[in-house]
């Protein structure tokens, strides 16, 4: 009951966020960056206090320390940096919303403990890289998207209220580029951290299952556009479809095996 209460004000903390682009001059002043701190202070407040009895397994968790990360990242390494990629937040905070009521609705699924050796430190370590992996591409997708919309009103010379309030496929694509060079070198990290804890676990350096072959995949896929980009300037729909096929695949990665293993399999 309590951490339905503490998800409902998780909730809560990320609508200001979601309402503040469609004010009459929507702009990144200290209206921005505090509804943004409340929403960072409303997940955090959450994840502390699940965390407070140990580390949890489960999809909800999960789903809240994905929310937990986007923000983070969006903050330092988006909003932050970029003149225009702050206008990212009409599509990123409505979508972080619907995960943190799917995590609601999910936070009664199984949760498996941590495994209990020596050997923590490494498996925590590749959680966290893990979570922040699937962060960046997380973004890159949203700003894949963002350059989608804009390219369509373009083409259409049809500019709709979402199309004002998002940045331009110019800063669009230049953030996707970012965004992916920045995941596929914490993906190498997460991959390397993952093959220690696996080798310190089982003996084994690599074990092909699931989470692994995805993981390799979207290195692949994220490797394959980053060349195509390098060398023939690759963009538009080809672009948006790859770094939407990286980010499914890291979904069913992640996320999706927790819910395939901790509620359809239970």
């Amino acid at each position: 009951m309590a951490m339905t209460v503490l998800s409902i004000f998780a909730l809560i903390s990320l609508t200001p966020a979601i309402l503040l682009p469609y004010r009459k001059d929507p702009k990144p002043d200290g209206w921005f960056w505090a509804m943004l701190a409340l929403a960072i202070a409303g997940t955090l407040v959450l994840i502390l206090m699940r965390l407070s009895t140990g580390w949890k397994t489960d999809i909800s968790t999960a789903l809240w320390f994905t929310i937990f990360a986007c923000l983070i990242l969006y903050l330092l390494i988006v909003a932050s940096v970029s003149k225009d990629s702050w206008r990212l937040s009409p599509l990123l905070m409505p979508y972080l919303f619907i995960l943190g009521i799917l995590a609601t609705f999910l936070s009664d699924s199984s949760n498996q403990p941590l495994i209990n050796n020596a050997h923590v430190v490494w498996m925590g370590t590749h959680i966290l890289v893990s979570v922040a992996t699937y962060g960046l591409i997380t973004l890159a997708a949203v700003a894949a998207l963002a350059a989608s919309i804009q390219t369509r009103a373009l083409k259409l010379k049809k500019r709709t209220t979402l199309s004002k309030l998002l940045p331009s496929v110019t800063s669009s694509e230049k953030l996707v580029l970012q965004l992916l060079y920045t995941g596929e070198f914490v993906l190498v990290a997460g991959l390397i951290t993952g093959m220690a804890s696996q080798y310190l676990n089982t003996d084994k350096l690599l074990i092909f299952d699931h989470k692994t072959i995805f993981a390799i995949t979207v290195f692949l896929v994220i490797g394959i556009l980053l060349i195509l980009n390098h060398h023939s300037g690759t963009r538009g729909k080809t672009s948006t479809h790859l770094v939407l096929l990286a980010y499914i695949l890291l979904t069913l990665g992640y996320p999706g095996v927790k819910l395939v293993t901790g509620i359809i399999l239970v």
